[in-house]
């Protein structure tokens, strides 16, 4: 059965979100919703939008469902503060799951969670709420991802590893077997990870350095 939809949020992800859920859910999107500091436009993607502050007398929550469409700004802390206001004012926080997703968990998912195409989410593994998987990710086998957390693209999650709440990691980065990431931890793009990471640490790899040899004394490209 379709049930109706609020987004909140107006920019890209929102707009993003928006596509997956009208194209690829059961979930049929009517409206979005921002702080009305910042409701500077009426109409986004072709439909209403509405203060948050006047959301739920608008949208009933008996009769919708809300997704909070953010990205990971302060470290998911905003993310994590709408996905609490919309269940106080009683809605029920949709997850969108692709169905191009590998998904062997038996759906263990927590609410509120943006799961793109191409992951592959073993057996046995735990996603918390509020949590976001960017295309392409490989979450092993008894891992445990927590709430609020976002991961980019192409990051491997081996298996047995603890991921604490509110972590960002980056694109291509990796995580061995069975360590434990603790709470609010940055692990940057191409970041490994061979042991446990402390809570609010900042894990960065080195970055690429320019060679000395311009480009066009290479012979053999």
């Amino acid at each position: 059965m379709t049930r109706k939809l609020i987004i909140f949020g107006a920019g890209d992800i929102a707009q993003l979100a928006h596509y997956y859920f009208q194209n690829d859910s059961d979930y049929d999107v009517v409206a979005f919703t921002v702080d009305e500091a910042y409701l500077t436009n009426r109409e986004f993607c072709g439909l209403p939008v509405v203060a948050f502050e006047n959301v739920a007398d608008l949208y009933p929550p008996a009769d919708h469902a809300l997704f909070v469409a953010l990205s990971y700004s302060k470290l998911n802390q905003i993310r994590k503060e709408k996905f609490e206001a919309g269940l106080a004012l009683g809605y029920d926080l949709a997850s969108y799951i692709s169905s191009s997703a590998t998904v062997l968990n038996g759906h263990s998912f927590g609410r509120n969670c943006f799961i793109l195409e191409d992951n592959t989410i073993q057996p046995f593994s735990h996603i918390g709420d509020n949590v976001t998987l960017w295309s392409g990710n490989h979450i092993g086998h008894h891992s445990d991802i927590g709430s609020h957390t976002f991961i980019s693209s192409h990051v491997v999650v081996s298996g047995g590893v603890r991921i604490g709440e509110q972590c960002f990691i980056g694109v291509n980065a990796t995580l061995r077997d069975h360590v434990s990431i603790g709470a609010k931890c940055v692990i940057g793009a191409a970041a490994l990870i061979l042991s446990d990471a402390e809570a609010d640490g900042v894990y960065v790899a080195s970055a690429s350095e320019r060679s000395r040899v311009p480009s066009s004394k290479l012979r053999k490209i």
